[in-house]
């Protein structure tokens, strides 16, 4: 039996709001150097990566509530998001590449872990070569540590969320990982 709390499903929502913000922020502010297939590349990925979290924390809510054990709405997760960044990452790269760096987004075939953290490391890439070009070394700061603190997401991953102790702990470092992410879009936007 899973321990899932209505607060800790509540605080789940966090770290998916504070990543829909920031992608928000993202598509206003490149939207001058960014070419419709990057746009729609990014905004497709964000749109998957803030799906899955919704999707996420809701099942959590429900399951807390004792609405049932809705396994699709928690399946889903890690192969949507695993896209999505993929995705997102790939837009942004292409859109740093037309801001006028030598950003390359790479596609390898390899597992779900993989895409995810490539695509994730593709858009945090092209958020600090941005962040360098503008000259805000606490943004590119932030970007680095929302990189890996969402790397600390994945090995949390592999342990057992069914007990609460671990979903604390993961909610913690997710919430400090999609803060830091939309701080430095903060920074990067002023």
């Amino acid at each position: 039996m899973k321990q899932f709390s209505v607060p800790m499903a509540l605080v789940d929502y966090i770290p998916v709001v504070l990543f829909f913000l920031a992608a928000r922020m993202i598509v206003k502010d490149l939207n001058a150097c960014r070419t419709k297939t990057s746009s729609l590349l990014f905004q497709t990925g964000a749109c998957l990566v803030t799906i899955a979290g919704l999707l996420k924390a809701t099942y959590k809510l429900l399951y807390a509530l004792g609405a049932g054990d809705f396994v699709w709405m928690n399946g889903q997760f890690f192969s949507n998001q695993a896209i999505g960044f993929l995705l997102a990452g790939i837009g942004l790269m292409r859109s740093v590449k037309e801001y006028g760096t030598k950003a390359y987004a790479l596609i390898p075939t390899m597992a779900l872990v993989g895409i995810m953290v490539i695509g994730l490391g593709a858009m945090d890439a092209a958020l600090c070569s941005l962040a360098s070009k503008r000259k805000k070394t606490s943004a590119l700061i932030l970007f680095v540590v929302s990189f890996f603190l969402c790397l600390c997401m994945g090995y949390l991953s592999s342990r057992n969320f069914d007990r609460a102790a671990m979903n604390w702990i993961a909610q913690g470092i997710n919430i400090l990982g999609q803060g830091a992410l939309y701080g430095g879009c903060t920074i990067l936007k002023n």
